[in-house]
């Protein structure tokens, strides 16, 4: 069979065009060849195809009259079920676990087809797994089971059909510590963070292997509702710490959550100028160095010390040229932060190297500010 009939193939059986793809198969004679044939560099069966599109007249064709194994891989050991749930095409899923497909069969990474299909928001896809006895507890390599997946897609009444055929399936962290609270709070998934704060016993402020907690997740990503659910129904703590010593106000910085700084500093009272890690960096230090201008201003408007300095004697304008970030560069020495060295005798300027940034201070002479 050559490229071009190759390419028709799957053209055909991607666009559930059977009686064609039919006639095309037995008039070249390649019953055989299609039985076994993989298309691509992904590897892929025109089972696979007809699975991923949802064509399941074709499915039947390829399965009763071609005899293509139902269990065929792809080179990421993907097989037909996984294709079928993940893009949440019940019809053919119930088909190919009635044909005998196994229901936890692993792809690449060692996700099953429940994992895929809690990728979607399909709860008769789900449904239909789990009665075939799929097992949401097993982990991919990443350490996440179904119901992290399900937690990151946000879909409550997954969520709490998950709970109800395995309760105890909440239980359950990464390699890295991450809970499925933590991956609510980081995605932003409301509803579900109130289902498991009523129904999971997570400890508070339970931390991953960074020291991240769904507090610092929630606020870093900008989910203050989520942020003041965990603060009225879970006891989190504001300030808590990571591994490196930054608190929720310096990951908001670093990000760029202005929002979330205004709820910290004006609603929970948090000093806008506390510092982090061993070196004393400020918030406006780490927006700085991000390049986030109009963070910087905001950190200013909430009383940020435009003229702190770390353990090293560094500015936010070292940070900013650290960062090469010119509008941050600008920025700061147009509110008035001047050039000056830190303990090491370094001035900002010399840590200028992209032409931009070097050009602001060749702007911005003592005569232009």
């Amino acid at each position: 069979m050559d490229e071009k009939a190759s390419k028709q193939l799957v053209k055909l059986t991607q666009e559930g065009q059977l009686d064609s793809l039919d006639r095309q198969i037995r008039s070249c004679g390649w019953t055989q060849t299609v039985r076994v044939a993989h298309f691509g560099r992904s590897g892929d069966t025109l089972l696979h195809y007809a699975a991923r599109h949802g064509h399941l007249d074709v499915v039947d064709y390829l399965v009763k009259q071609i005899g293509v194994d139902v269990e065929v891989y792809n080179s990421d050991y993907k097989r037909p079920l996984h294709e079928a749930a993940s893009m949440s095409h019940q019809a053919c899923v119930s088909y190919l676990l009635r044909e005998g497909a196994k229901v936890d069969s692993l792809k690449k990474a060692d996700w099953t087809p429940l994992m895929m299909a809690c990728t979607r928001r399909n709860l008769g896809v789900i449904q239909e797994l789990l009665s075939h006895s799929a097992d949401p507890t097993l982990h991919n390599k990443d350490g996440w089971n179904s119901f992290h997946i399900a937690c990151r897609e946000g879909d409550p009444l997954v969520i709490q059909h998950l709970l109800l055929v395995a309760p105890e399936v909440w239980r359950t962290a990464s390699k890295t510590h991450r809970t499925p609270l933590h991956t609510a709070a980081m995605h932003g998934c409301e509803e579900v963070m109130r289902i498991l704060l009523e129904r999971c016993d997570y400890a508070p402020d339970s931390t991953d292997s960074c020291g991240v907690t769904p507090f610092m997740d929630a606020v870093r990503n900008g989910h203050i509702s989520i942020a003041r659910l965990l603060l009225e129904k879970h006891q989190a703590c504001p300030t808590a710490a990571d591994t490196v010593g930054t608190q929720p106000l310096h990951q908001a910085a670093v990000t760029g959550q202005e929002e979330a700084l205004q709820f910290l500093v004006r609603e929970l009272k948090v000093d806008v100028n506390q510092t982090a890690t061993d070196i004393q960096l400020t918030a406006l230090h780490y927006a700085s160095k991000e390049g986030h201008t109009s963070t910087v201003k905001t950190l200013l408007d909430l009383g940020g010390d435009l003229y702190a300095r770390d353990k090293k004697g560094r500015t936010a304008l070292h940070m900013a040229c650290i960062g090469q970030h010119a509008d941050a560069v600008w920025t700061l020495l147009h509110l008035g932060l001047q050039d000056t060295e830190d303990a090491s005798g370094t001035t900002a300027r010399q840590l200028a190297k992209k032409p931009d940034v070097v050009r602001v201070f060749e702007r911005c002479s003592p005569d232009t500010l």
